[in-house]
């Protein structure tokens, strides 16, 4: 039976198509490969011959064992395509040695300091960052929503819900730099959070502080009782 060649496969069903669609978790040995082969030969497709690769090999082991002129003798992979699955697979390798470092525990609105004060206490513009947290208030997630002028951040609060339910976040820190290097609050940083407390309330995820960086200096809103 004719081998049926990538371009003749459905739209919906081709590697590339299918990992937009469901996901990479999803997607075969042989289907990953594919999309780094991109292309087949005339009488099979790039799937098939990801397949046989894998055979021949004895599997994702010993293809990542196999050296380029090992590889460059199947017929339809070529030095470039070689490359690009060896260098996938040792990624892979460097991914499995790899350590995931935990992530910071916020427990005061001097963590929060100690993690950003660095990186916004030296910015010309108002920077509105937020930081996502689990359950356990570790984060796992942070985001500069808006960029603003010298004296006003705007940010609205369907932004900051919107990217923390995308984290499935249990809690949100708001974290503005002053560029004066005064951190005390003004009156639009009070209506801004109690507008963020407000939607969080009835979103289900709370605000837990708000925390201004000035100059080697800051303030929790929540501290001084504006949250």
């Amino acid at each position: 039976m004719e081998t049926m060649m990538l371009r003749e496969v459905p739209e919906d069903e081709l590697p590339r198509e299918r990992m937009l669609r469901n996901g990479a978790s999803g997607m075969s040995n042989s289907e990953l490969l594919a999309i780094l082969l991109r292309t087949g030969t005339r009488s099979e497709s790039a799937v098939t011959l990801a397949q046989r690769l894998l055979t021949e090999s004895g599997g994702l082991r010993g293809l990542a064992d196999r050296t380029v002129e090992q590889l460059c003798e199947r017929r339809g992979v070529g030095p470039a395509k070689a490359l690009q699955l060896l260098a996938a697979l040792e990624l892979g390798r460097r991914m499995a040695r790899t350590e995931l470092e935990p992530s910071p525990i916020i427990r005061s609105p001097a963590d929060v300091s100690t993690l950003v004060m660095e990186d916004l206490r030296y910015l010309q513009q108002e920077h509105f960052v937020v930081l996502f947290l689990n359950t356990k208030n570790r984060v796992v997630g942070r985001e500069t929503l808006s960029v603003g002028s010298l004296n006003a951040a705007i940010v609205h609060p369907r932004e900051v819900f919107r990217a923390a339910v995308k984290r499935s976040a249990a809690s949100v820190i708001c974290v503005h730099n002053h560029p004066s290097g005064d951190p005390t609050p003004s009156p639009e940083d009070i209506q801004l959070t109690n507008r963020l407390t407000e939607a969080g309330h009835i979103i289900g995820i709370e605000v837990l502080d708000h925390v201004i960086i000035g100059d080697r200096r800051y303030v929790s809103m929540k501290e001084r009782g504006d949250l």
